[in-house]
């Protein structure tokens, strides 16, 4: 093999390249003319070596973490790997079933500083002494090429929404998922501020900003608030009545007045997105101080965020309505043994009071009256139990007609005089309650200080129920 010649071929044609991707193609199709291998250039786009060049393979990876695989060791290192036998290599990751060897080299900038890859493998014998040779030369009059024509290609739109797609689906709250959609708004857009008004029970409200609003973003919430929900409602009801709109950026057109809070903010162009559905959903504002015209492929992308951030939000609350019935009584709506455990696990010595609390009679209205009729007395009788609590104070039901509660206090007898008023709520609405309370004790277990407060429950009962009576200390 005459490298040499290989080295000219390639080359040859590198000068006439107007763009990156040009350049990567032609020093691919032209080195794969003298290499038996599979061969590909990745470049460092934005935080992802990013494949722009590639001979046919059963798989190509479109992008691949910048430490990842042994092209993501080069790049990271600057260094070269030669490598005799991949299946010994850890951090190889295969492409295709019969590879054998790989050469990687950097693609490195006049200056010396990576900005991807050049990699080669072969799935047969081959001498690669000569080809890392040759494909560090080649890589750096690629490097130089590339660099000559502004660098590595950018993240084109898609590319940055799906980038962001990723982030919304990760977000694990509201607030994550507001702030991850207001960034990939703006970026997918290039317009400098965005923000979310969301349907709410008390009418539309603005979507928690994130960290640091930008100043056109702080300005136009500052505008919608002081507009109030009624100007929020207009906004919702226009994007869902007619769909996206957004500015052509002619001067002379005033808006119109439904926008005049986002114009007093300094807004001159806007995109108005609608954000799920009618009843419940919202409008994604986007925005800038500059006169611009958006295109209508910006403005399609900016929906497609819209439905992705809505499916997301969507998930959210699915998967807390789910956690929420997960821990809670289906009769009652009260918290049950789960989150009692995880409660009482943290319990105070001489402050957290549990109160056991027993259903007087409860299994006579079973059995005279039926179940439906003893669910019925739970319910009303679960009710009175919390409107006679404090704010703060937990109710949990811990068994068929068995409650817990548990509250902080400063003291013994406080515990009692809520207990007691506990038991009264329980006389007004025609049933009675025995109530034991107990304090933990320094180095008792939760379990021990719950079994007391039941010990004093089950001594009300012994003497006539319907009353209160504290655990020894």
């Amino acid at each position: 093999m005459d490298h040499e010649r290989v080295i000219r071929d390639v080359t040859v044609r590198l000068p006439m390249a107007s763009t990156v991707v040009e350049a990567c193609g032609w020093t691919v199709s032209a080195l794969a003319r003298h290499a038996p291998a599979t061969i590909s250039v990745l470049l460092h786009v934005h935080d992802r070596l990013r494949c722009v060049a590639a001979t046919g393979s059963w798989q190509v990876f479109s992008t691949v973490p910048p430490k990842t695989g042994i092209v993501g060791r080069v790049y990271a290192s600057g260094e070269t790997a030669v490598v005799p036998d991949v299946a010994g290599d850890p951090d190889y990751i295969p492409v295709r079933p019969d590879v054998t060897a790989e050469v990687c080299v950097p693609v490195l900038d006049p200056a010396g500083r990576p900005i991807g890859v050049l990699d080669l493998q072969w799935c047969g014998p081959t001498d690669l002494a000569p080809w890392r040779d040759t494909a560090e030369r080649l890589a750096a009059r690629l490097g130089a090429r590339i660099v000559a024509l502004g660098g590595p290609p950018p993240e084109s739109r898609s590319e940055k929404l799906l980038r962001h797609a990723a982030a919304l689906t990760s977000a694990s709250t509201e607030w994550d998922l507001f702030a991850a959609a207001i960034a990939a708004a703006r970026d997918v857009s290039t317009l400098s501020a965005a923000v979310l008004v969301f349907a709410g029970p008390d009418g539309p409200r603005l979507g928690t900003p994130p960290a640091t609003p930008g100043e056109l973003e702080a300005r136009i919430r500052a505008e919608l608030t002081e507009a109030g929900p009624a100007a929020l409602d207009r906004l919702v009801a226009r994007a869902h009545r007619h769909g996206v709109g957004y500015t052509l950026g002619e001067a002379g057109h005033p808006p119109i007045p439904d926008h005049r809070p986002l114009t007093r903010a300094g807004v001159r162009t806007l995109v108005a997105v609608p954000v799920g559905l009618p009843a419940d959903g919202g409008v994604l504002l986007v925005a800038d101080e500059r006169l611009l015209r958006p295109d209508p492929t910006t403005v399609n992308l900016l929906e497609l965020l819209a439905g992705q951030a809505w499916s997301c939000l969507d998930r959210l609350r699915t998967l807390a309505r789910l956690r929420e019935q997960a821990n809670s009584d289906p009769l009652t709506g009260l918290r049950h043994t789960g989150p009692f455990g995880r409660r009482i696990a943290v319990a105070t010595p001489g402050r957290t009071a549990l109160l056991a609390i027993d259903v007087d009679g409860f299994k006579t209205v079973n059995d005279t009256y039926g179940h439906q009729a003893g669910d019925r007395v739970l319910v009303r009788l679960a009710r009175a139990l919390e409107g006679a609590l404090r704010h703060g104070d937990e109710l949990y039901r811990v068994g068929g007609d068995e409650f817990v509660a548990v509250i902080e206090v400063g003291r013994p007898e406080e515990a009692v005089r809520i207990a007691e008023r506990l038991a009264e709520a329980a006389r007004r609405i025609g049933r009675t309650i025995s109530v034991g309370v107990a304090l933990p004790r320094p180095g008792e277990s939760p379990e021990a200080t719950l079994r007391r407060a039941d010990q004093a429950l089950y001594a009300v009962k012994r003497h006539g129920r319907d009353g209160v009576r504290l655990a020894p200390a």
